[in-house]
């Protein structure tokens, strides 16, 4: 079985600091924090000195999968309520979603 972290609220896919460390620590990255001078409340997160976007990750990265099995709700960002699914390997698949809510679907043929 595959599995993928979605998100399943409205807002978005997002890790907490915590869940971003405890990858950066998985995948043996050094992490840092920056804050801009004009808001501290969207920090900027580095992994070895470049910008990190949680969104960027591989949904069946087994390091996130780690990350979000072991941290649980304290995995998920400010917008987030992530959640595990599993398929099985054989399935081609992608992520879908609706103002930041997603599930997992089969790939399909589709025209326009």
């Amino acid at each position: 079985m595959t599995k993928i972290v979605i998100n399943r609220c409205f807002g978005g896919f997002g890790l907490s600091k915590e869940a971003i460390e405890k990858y950066a620590k998985l995948k043996r990255l050094s992490f840092a924090v920056e804050y801009s001078k004009g808001n501290a409340f969207l920090p900027l997160y580095r992994l070895e000195g470049k910008a990190f976007f949680p969104q960027d990750i591989s949904r069946n990265d087994e390091d996130l999968v780690k990350v979000v099995e072991e941290l649980g709700k304290n995995a998920n960002g400010a917008y987030a309520d992530l959640k595990i699914v599993e398929i099985p390997d054989s399935v081609e698949w992608k992520i879908e979603e609706y103002d930041g809510i997603e599930h997992v679907a089969e790939v399909h043929r589709t025209w326009e």
